[in-house]
């Protein structure tokens, strides 16, 4: 092969890995900053926006930069050592994490202005380097043959394609997310070796920083981090002196277990106490819904009735049994990997308790649990004595308009009298230490067919009207 041909082929392997790394990058970024800002519309039209803007500027900045047929490598070496350290900074937990402590500790605590301005600051450069890249090789190759410019538009896609489909459905899920940052920044430097960079000390050193910002040591050490896959950044720390477990998911606290049951969170202990506790223990085991798995630690303790857990996260069942769970889950427990809406839609099973338990922080509520079709998917598989009890992170006096619309959504699929229960403060996680947050309480609701059932009484206490 004709050395015109071998660089040929290496600079369509750079659009390629162009492509390939600029989707790959958006995605972690997006998985990462979901524990922190949640995984929103507005936050992803944020990421998204920034990154197409600055992709624009290094497209136009690449039609003006002179090149000359024997430096073009000399010309792109640099640009991919430079995104293989931008990835780095951008997509390690770590350094997420320390931005918005820093973010928090200057007040600035708006998620929109949170995120824009880590993407100013940490996404801006990749992209306008990928921009600039694919603008410069596409003149480059126009100047041997004009189809390479088409042959270029295909290439690049095909990258992204791949990127976002691997790093989605393969790297993410089963090496885990900070290891797909590893991966990244090994791709933009390989490709910048093949370029011909010789600059093999700062190689080394980005792709040093890459490996000892995301070892899974490190985060265990420093997050009591025990799973890091495409869903869910799960760890598992003490309480309470020990005598508790909490599991934390996406920085929400997710699950807590403990010897002395008034450790259990609040609602948990509320539902239990005023639900499953109250189911027959003798005849017919009563079927019983959760939708938000969690630790599984709803109704941990009943070994009679028949328990469903549905959650889209398949690793929580191994993690749950390995790192939190005093023992594996007895025989009456199923677990299903599926996503909310689908089960509902899919199964054809009535429970006689559904326990909705998906809000983990307010930050972490996904747009579609709260829609009114999904309430109404809930209400269609209640038996026609069951219950419908939800978890929801909001304002208790109804302050906040996202709290006025979930109960207004709510009570357009239950309109009969709802019983409310506000349980408190719900404990959660910030960045840097557990806390009690006084500005969002935990809500459980209660509905049954029948208007007249039932209602929670807001002092405090429960009690039955009509049973």
């Amino acid at each position: 092969m004709s050395a015109k041909a071998k660089l040929k082929y290496v600079l369509f392997g750079a659009v390629f890995a162009g492509g390939f790394a600029s989707l790959s990058l958006e995605l972690a970024v997006m998985r990462q900053l979901s524990g922190f800002v949640g995984s929103t519309a507005v936050t992803a039209s944020i990421i998204i926006g920034v990154l197409l803007a600055f992709m624009s500027l290094g497209y136009y900045r690449g039609s003006t930069v002179s090149i000359r047929r024997n430096r073009i490598r000399q010309v792109l070496a640099p640009d991919f050592i430079v995104i293989a350290l931008m990835s780095v900074l951008a997509s390690s937990y770590i350094l997420i994490d320390l931005y918005f402590w820093a973010m928090n500790g200057l007040g600035i605590r708006s998620n929109v202005a949170q995120t824009f301005v880590y993407s100013l600051l940490l996404l801006s450069a990749a992209p306008y380097l990928f921009g600039k890249v694919t603008a410069v090789l596409s003149r480059y190759l126009h100047r041997f043959d004009r189809n390479n410019t088409g042959r270029i538009m295909a290439v690049d896609p095909v990258g992204s394609v791949l990127g976002s489909i691997l790093t989605t459905l393969v790297l993410m899920p089963f090496v885990g997310v900070n290891h797909t940052v590893m991966l990244i920044a090994a791709a933009a430097l390989l490709t910048a070796w093949l370029l011909g960079s010789r600059q093999i000390v700062l190689m080394l050193f980005i792709m040093l920083a890459a490996f000892s910002l995301n070892r899974d040591r490190l985060l265990f050490e420093v997050y009591h981090i025990v799973e890091n896959n495409a869903v869910s950044t799960i760890s598992v720390e003490e309480a309470d002196d020990g005598r508790s477990k909490i599991m934390m998911m996406n920085g929400g606290g997710a699950s807590k277990v403990s010897e002395d049951p008034e450790f259990r969170f609040g609602y948990v202990r509320f539902v239990e106490d005023n639900f499953i506790s109250r189911l027959p223990q003798t005849g017919t085991p009563k079927k019983i819904l959760i939708i938000g798995a969690g630790g599984f630690t709803m109704g941990l303790n009943d070994d009679f009735n028949r328990y469903t857990y549905v959650d889209v996260d398949a690793s929580l069942k191994d993690v749950s049994e390995k790192h939190f769970l005093p023992e594996k889950l007895g025989d009456n427990k199923k677990f299903v990997v599926q996503d909310a809406n689908q089960f509902l839609k899919e199964s054809g099973e009535l429970f006689d308790l559904i326990v909705l338990d998906t809000y983990s922080s307010r930050h972490i509520i996904p747009l579609d649990l709260v829609t009114v079709e999904y309430f109404a998917r809930v209400k269609a598989r209640s038996a026609p004595d069951g219950a419908v009890v939800m978890n929801i992170v909001g304002s208790p006096s109804f302050s906040s308009p996202l709290s006025q619309k979930i109960d207004n959504t709510i009570r357009r699929v239950f309109p009969f009298p709802l019983g409310r229960q506000v349980i408190g403060s719900l404990p959660i996680f910030s960045a840097q230490s557990f806390c009690t947050s006084g500005s969002t309480g935990a809500e459980v609701r209660l509905s049954r067919p029948q208007p007249d059932v039932c209602l929670v009484q807001s002092a405090g206490k429960f009690r039955c009207l009509h049973d």
